[in-house]
């Protein structure tokens, strides 16, 4: 018999079907038992009557098992009918109860929500806690989201490239989490942060219209809405301004969360420089939304764009805002050429929030080299250091580069705001707890000596702090 999905039982009211699935609840009634079973589509109640073939097996049924049932389909008496729950207007009459994988007693309730659950128990049983209905929510929902997105991109002739997980690392930025080379000895590849510099020579490479869902890895100080890894819609494209991707972008996620049933506070979304943010709301992270807006869950995204391309660093030299390799506005141009007013420059970069929170960055990219290396040269490198961090990016940028600008759009932070959730860790499959811990595995971890050996590794003793 081929299985039947849940969400398709009512198609088939009056035949014997086969349904696989967990068993969320039992209730044995002495000569009947009750089950609510459940797939990935949905739930149903079940009954096994006195006298059935399956009646011993279903006293001896845990919740949570993985079972395989044949049942007929009946239609539930009018006043018998539950409205408010799925398919409560039918109900299954097993036949036959198989016990695929049993289930030993659970660590804690997955029927409710698991948010005040330890973190460490979480996350220690993750593959139990996404069986939850929100965790089950949640994740279908970005899976979806992502979905949408790309169909819109594929629409507006963007071509889907994978860029390497193993690159250079750069000092720029988050710090690297680097991977030891087996084959060159004391040499080290970097997970990376962003495909930044890819996408830009994918540009030159002359593919005008790139994206990608690409993985980030940042050795960052965790928080809430934070984690070392985290997924990037990650957007570029030639022949356009400023205006030209923050539009494509506004259309792009005005036409998926719309089409997820979510409404959109103001369209197009409202504009604010960083100054204006800054003086209006104190900062450029703002949520614009009415407390019955909130509660509403109503999405209020705008942009905010010409933030300073420079700033301060703690020891009084110059590092970038956002990103190095951005253009300055037109009129600013010169005054980065001659390293003038370096604090009054601004940039072509935009940010998108979203009800409080930065879900997207991007900007117009400097495509001349020689503007590329006049920020380099404000942050203080040396021609040799600018050679060895950018040198083939100034390369590439001799043999005709299309002027281009992109974006990238995290997709947990997007995600967060569609569900209302606060904390990165209830959108992501596996997250990591606060102290860096990998969920269910052991990471991080010791190797042995022999995986040290061979990559020619020696692990520098901690010191002891004797009293």
């Amino acid at each position: 018999m081929i299985r039947t999905f849940i969400n398709d039982l009512k198609n088939h009211v009056g035949e014997t079907v086969l349904i696989k699935g967990w068993v969320s609840v039992r209730r044995d009634q002495g000569k009947m038992v009750f089950f609510d079973f459940r797939d990935m589509t949905g739930e149903v109640q079940g009954v096994v009557l006195a006298g059935s073939p399956a009646i011993e097996t279903a006293k001896n049924t845990s919740r949570e098992s993985v079972v395989a049932i044949t049942a007929e389909v009946k239609k539930r008496p009018e006043k018998n009918a539950q409205a408010e729950k799925q398919n409560g207007d039918i109900e299954l009459v097993v036949k036959d109860l198989v016990v695929e994988s049993p289930s030993a007693t659970l660590p804690f309730e997955i029927n409710e929500d698991t948010a005040a659950i330890n973190e460490e128990s979480r996350l220690a049983y993750r593959y139990l806690d996404l069986r939850s209905e929100r965790m089950q929510r949640n994740i279908r929902l970005r899976s979806e989201f992502v979905r949408r997105c790309r169909d819109f991109l594929f629409a507006e002739h963007f071509t889907e490239i994978e860029t390497p997980l193993l690159t250079e690392s750069t000092p720029e930025g988050s710090r690297d989490f680097v991977v030891p080379s087996r084959l060159h000895h004391g040499k080290f590849y970097a997970l990376p942060q962003s495909p930044q510099q890819y996408k830009q020579l994918l540009m030159v490479g002359g593919f005008e219209r790139y994206f990608q869902l690409a993985r980030a890895v940042r050795d960052e100080d965790l928080r809430a809405d934070r984690g070392f890894e985290h997924t990037q819609i990650d957007i570029e494209m030639s022949f356009v301004s400023q205006e030209d991707v923050m539009s494509t972008v506004e259309r792009m996620i005005t036409t998926v969360v719309e089409g997820l049933g979510f409404t959109v506070k103001e369209k197009p979304f409202p504009r604010f420089t960083y100054a204006e943010a800054i003086e209006k709301f104190g900062s450029d992270k703002f949520d614009l939304r009415t407390e019955e807006e909130k509660q509403r869950n109503i999405l209020a995204y705008a942009w905010v764009y010409k933030f300073p391309f420079f700033e301060k660093t703690p020891e009084g030299k110059w590092t970038f805002t956002h990103n190095p390799f951005s253009m300055p506005l037109a009129e600013h141009v010169e005054q980065l050429m001659q390293k003038k007013n370096i604090g009054e420059i601004l940039t072509t970069q935009y940010d998108l929030v979203c009800n409080g929170s930065e879900t997207g960055g991007g900007s117009i990219r400097a495509h001349k080299h020689e503007i590329l290396k006049a920020a380099y040269e404000v942050m203080g490198y040396s021609a040799d250091e600018i050679e060895e961090r950018i040198g083939h990016m100034l390369k590439a940028f001799e043999f005709g580069v299309p002027p281009h600008g992109g974006i990238a759009l995290g997709v947990e932070r997007l995600i967060m705001s569609l569900t209302d959730e606060t904390q990165l860790r209830e959108v992501q499959a596996f997250p990591m707890t606060r102290s860096g811990q990998t969920s269910v595995m052991k990471a991080p971890k010791q190797l042995t000596k022999e995986q040290l050996d061979e990559l020619g590794i020696q692990i520098k003793p901690e010191k002891r702090h004797d009293k």
